[in-house]
């Protein structure tokens, strides 16, 4: 089977590629911040960054027409999936650590299966408990070890509180508006989403854009902005979407687990860190956390079982 024709796989890759490039913007975000942008302007720009960019984008894009009542309902979806996921979460990486931050972001397939169950009715398997709960421990191993090897673990409560709320936040949007996304392409989504985030965002922070010292900005900063919008933003929200066509709002959240990895990866790479055995146990554990959750059956796998043994019932 073509590259091109395999759904599955596309998304599979699509994610994955997601959250490398989003692992990379807690410690660029961080940064960015002590160099002079703080966390409301990097809301602000990476809104209103990504709105032009995929506006620009959908002129180019196939056509698509969205009926009001979808427009509305994606006013909705931004509210969930991009303002308070992306506020609570940048505003809350300004107070607490990365590695808390990094803790925190392994709740949200927690979330999300809790709320696919409820909303989406989507069962709670053996195995796919049992995979968000290898993937869970994979991530915390991770940055416990980590943690433990620099001896620098610091945090807040209330920074640590958003970024869980922004967790939650993330993963009642794939809950809630799961099959709205599936029926639109990707820059159709977000074109609308982003701009309604920049409605919703922009009336409250341009007044504090207007009063910040842009000379005081180290010139990192705005190439590490730049990255958060073009990158972080724009090329990984394309590909999220993408996923989110295919694959369950569980697996979706699961890829979740990456991010961590990527931070350790890093670090290894520009000699910041050591690789020893702690970081090779949780990445096996993550990865097998991912595979048992994918592996694991949804509600329309078992309608489909259903109705096959009905059927062979009936013969």
């Amino acid at each position: 089977m073509k590259f091109s024709q395999n759904k599955p796989l596309q998304a599979h890759l699509s994610m994955f590629s997601a959250e490398v490039c989003w692992g990379l913007m807690s410690p660029i975000t961080k940064d960015a911040i002590l160099g002079g942008i703080d966390s409301i302007d990097i809301v602000t720009f990476r809104v209103a960054g990504a709105a032009l960019l995929f506006w620009i984008a959908s002129l180019w894009a196939p056509k698509e027409h969205v009926p009001r009542r979808d427009v509305l309902r994606l006013a909705g979806a931004a509210l969930l999936g991009i303002v308070a996921n992306q506020c609570l979460f940048t505003h809350g990486i300004q107070y607490t650590s990365p590695i808390n931050a990094s803790i925190v972001t392994t709740s949200m397939p927690i979330f999300a299966m809790i709320l696919s169950f409820f909303i989406l009715k989507e069962p709670i398997t053996l195995m796919k408990a049992g995979g968000v709960a290898l993937g869970f421990t994979g991530a915390v191993v991770l940055v416990l070890s980590s943690a433990s090897a620099s001896s620098a673990i610091q945090g807040n409560v209330v920074g640590d509180l958003m970024c869980m709320f922004a967790q939650f936040s993330f993963a009642l949007y794939l809950s809630l508006f799961n099959p709205l996304v599936r029926r639109y392409n990707a820059i159709t989504v977000n074109k609308w989403m982003f701009l309604w985030s920049t409605l919703f965002v922009c009336p409250f922070t341009s007044f504090h854009i207007a009063s910040t010292d842009w000379h005081a900005v180290a010139g990192t900063a705005w190439l590490e902005v730049a990255y958060i919008v073009a990158i972080g933003t724009f090329v990984c929200y394309l590909l999220s979407i993408v996923s989110q066509r295919v694959l369950r709002p569980t697996v979706v959240s699961i890829y979740n687990y990456v991010q961590p990895i990527v931070s350790v990866v890093t670090s290894v790479l520009t000699g910041l860190g050591v690789f020893t055995i702690w970081q090779g146990m949780a990445i096996l554990l993550v990865f097998t956390g991912v595979w048992l959750v994918t592996k694991s059956k949804s509600k329309r796998d078992m309608q489909q079982e259903k109705s096959i043994e009905q059927q062979n019932k009936k013969a």
